[in-house]
């Protein structure tokens, strides 16, 4: 039946005008799923990694700077709805500082580095089907974001969600959009390649990339990063920031014992017996920002030298064909994670950035701290914390999971946080104008549904 689903994949895949070698490199992992693959990263195969440099004590002059920004390009992931917050639309389009979307501050702080260091410094989107024709829309209000020559986005592949009984491409008539899925993160470099993408940028005079999540406002493209990357002469780098209490999910780099390379091990990727020790930060002390770096004709080459397959680790992921119906058909989708081709590039390193460079926001519990007045938007854009530490926010789930919920319940915006040391909402509360927060402070289910009135004080120990 196995040979059968993947025939049954190709064909869909090929009617679909999916690019060949994308094709082929879902074959690659559909074979490692037939044979049981899991991606699983044992602790007995892996070291931790030793202490990376610090940007702190990088040394780059303006020269090293502009030199190096004037042949990077900046890659924003872009293919996520946000439908965990309730979202049909890409979640970069969702207001965070005033009426400005994670697209307008993106764009924003491009133009101005551009501007600072007289470079071109292009901005280019990877979206997905489902996101790039409101995504294209809303740049659109930036004209001067484009640069001649270069496309403003490319577009992630996609590939048949498989039944987890039989492997063959999922059925569901209801809504046939729901048969696909973007092939996770980890497409970057097929798609940069298959689009024809990183072949444009490799004429226009381009030889790095800069690539982050759309969603994490802390990814500004650096300068003083550009430079010293350019400095390594290494052919990718990763960001990694401390592991705090708070960082035990997600990747973070290992070293593999029997190669002595870099890899990178996520949650998912990690078995059962093994989690304490992956969760404890005095082992595995940094973690992985999904903020990367690489040389685009190092990446060229080894596409060319591996036919477009780079192999990276697969993550198995097991959901319903319908995220919103738990009792849809039980699909596999095969994906990998970008920061994974660590593994593949000879003299690979990591770096440590400031907590500041991750700032993403997966929640409306991360919203709500990124709109409140805990932030400044400074003048480059960058989203600068008044204090050090930044309050612990939880929100009622019942009541302020999907974004429409939560800013019809702040619906004069964001309660003040600067001088709050955490914020939790149990119940259904409606907040006024001009709330402010002090200390740690619970707002009890007692009394709901109910309103927070203008110009409230709630504080706390």
């Amino acid at each position: 039946m196995s040979a059968e689903g993947l025939a049954a994949a190709r064909s869909a895949m090929e009617a679909a005008d999916v690019p060949p070698r994308a094709i082929e490199v879902f074959a690659h992992y559909y074979a490692e799923l037939e044979a049981g693959a899991t991606g699983m990263i044992p602790e007995a195969d892996i070291d931790p990694i030793e202490a990376p440099p610090r940007l702190a004590d990088a040394e780059v002059d303006d020269a090293a700077i502009r030199d190096a920004l004037s042949r990077t390009v900046v890659i924003k992931l872009n293919g996520g709805l946000g439908t965990s917050m309730g979202m049909d639309k890409a979640k970069s389009l969702l207001p965070v500082r005033g009426d400005r979307t994670f697209l307008d501050v993106l764009a924003a702080q491009v133009l101005r580095v551009r501007e600072k260091y007289d470079v071109r410094l292009p901005l280019i989107l990877m979206d997905s089907f489902r996101t790039r024709d409101d995504s294209l829309a809303a740049l659109s209000q930036h004209p001067d974001l484009a640069v001649e020559g270069l496309p403003l986005d490319f577009l992630q592949n996609k590939e048949p969600k498989l039944r987890s009984d039989d492997l063959t491409p999922v059925s569901w008539p209801a809504d046939p959009g729901l048969e696909w899925t973007p092939p996770g993160h980890g497409d970057l470099y097929t798609a940069l390649d298959a689009s024809g993408a990183l072949r444009a940028l490799l004429d226009a005079g381009y030889r790095y990339a800069s690539v982050s999540n759309s969603d994490n406002l802390g990814s500004f493209p650096n300068p003083r990063i550009a430079g010293w990357f350019v400095q390594s002469g290494a052919p990718y780098a990763a960001e990694v920031c401390r592991r705090t209490p708070a960082d035990v999910k997600g990747g973070y780099l290992v070293r593999r014992k029997s190669d002595g390379r870099l890899v990178l091990r996520e949650t998912a990727q990690t078995p059962k017996e093994d989690l304490a020790l992956a969760d404890d930060i005095t082992r595995h002390r940094w973690f992985h920002t999904n903020n990367l770096w690489f040389d685009l004709e190092a990446l060229a080459a080894v596409i060319e030298e591996s036919d477009g397959v780079l192999g990276l680790p697969l993550i198995r992921n097991v959901k319903t064909v319908d995220p919103t119906d738990p009792d849809s058909t039980e699909v596999i989708q095969i994906e990998c994670a970008m920061g994974a081709a660590v593994q593949v590039f000879d003299g690979a390193v990591a770096i440590e950035v400031g907590r500041e460079r991750f700032l993403p926001v997966k929640t409306t519990d991360d919203l709500l701290l990124v709109r409140s007045d805990f932030y400044d938007l400074d003048d480059d854009f960058h989203l600068v914390a008044r204090k050090e530490d930044a309050p612990l926010v939880r929100l009622d789930k019942t009541y302020y999971k999907l974004v429409h919920d939560f800013d019809a319940r702040f619906p004069e915006g964001p309660v003040s946080l600067v001088d709050a040391t955490g914020f939790t909402v149990t119940g259904d509360w409606t907040f006024g104008a001009d709330v402010r927060v002090v200390g740690d402070v619970t707002v009890p289910a007692d009394g709901s549904p109910g309103t927070i009135e203008d110009g409230t004080l709630l504080e706390g120990p």
